[in-house]
């Protein structure tokens, strides 16, 4: 388990996420607890979207314009959507179909749009709140979702969408957990066994992907984890 943990923590987060869809589908194939599932994945998410957001930041492609809008509303809705159970078998089934067709997309077309626009604020602000309460839904954070939006929407270049991605991330999944608890008030202990494995290869992969990566391999990564979320989804209960 340790070793599929950190194989999903290095491709993640070499693409600016922290790997709580890859983390959701090892443990569901591990036949851990469903209810030990989402509060593991997202404080593993956590922790690899702080370190993702640092060495995004610090590689200078981090936009705060971009992200703030994404982010104000986001927050309170992924509050709500980790206290939230909700039956979502169709919910989940057009959740993979879109990051399916996403994956295909990187797949095809990897090159980098020519120009770029950022959204408006109410779109943003939009946006963002409901992929808050996507992410809460799911135990994510719900950067498997913006990440491709912002790239095929043509509002950000690659590596900023990381960036923005890794906090959006980190934001949403602190806001997530802290709903999940409030209405759990279970946190599994082997959830902290798994640490040391994510905060190791989510270094090395956050730091591939801010500084050595090109945006080609990137997508190229991106789609493999789409992939992953999509599948996910879509096959494993």
């Amino acid at each position: 388990m340790a070793v599929c943990i950190g194989i999903v923590a290095f491709l993640y987060s070499a693409v600016g996420h922290a790997g709580a869809s890859g983390y959701i589908a090892v443990l569901t194939l591990f036949s851990m607890a469903p209810a030990a599932i989402k509060p593991t994945a997202l404080i593993l998410n956590i922790l690899v979207a702080c370190i993702g957001t640092v060495q995004f930041w610090r590689a200078g492609h981090f936009s705060w314009r971009l992200f703030w809008p994404f982010a104000i509303l986001s927050i309170p809705c992924a509050f709500l959507g980790g206290y939230l159970n909700l039956p979502a078998h169709i919910f989940k089934l057009l959740i993979g179909v879109v990051l399916l067709l996403s994956a295909l997309k990187f797949i095809i077309d990897p090159k980098e749009k020519s120009a770029i626009q950022p959204p408006s604020r109410p779109v943003s602000c939009g946006v963002g709140a409901g992929l808050g309460l996507l992410a809460g839904c799911t135990g994510t954070g719900g950067g498997i979702f913006l990440t491709p939006l912002v790239i095929l929407m043509g509002w950000a270049r690659t590596k900023t969408a990381s960036a923005v991605s890794a906090l959006f991330i980190l934001a949403n999944s602190i806001s997530g957990l802290a709903g999940n608890l409030s209405a759990t008030k279970y946190f599994p202990t082997f959830a902290w066994s798994f640490v040391a494995t994510a905060l190791v290869c989510g270094t090395a992969g956050s730091y591939l992907g801010s500084r050595s990566f090109s945006p080609v391999i990137i997508k190229r990564l991106l789609a493999i984890i789409l992939t992953i979320a999509g599948v996910k989804l879509l096959f494993i209960k």
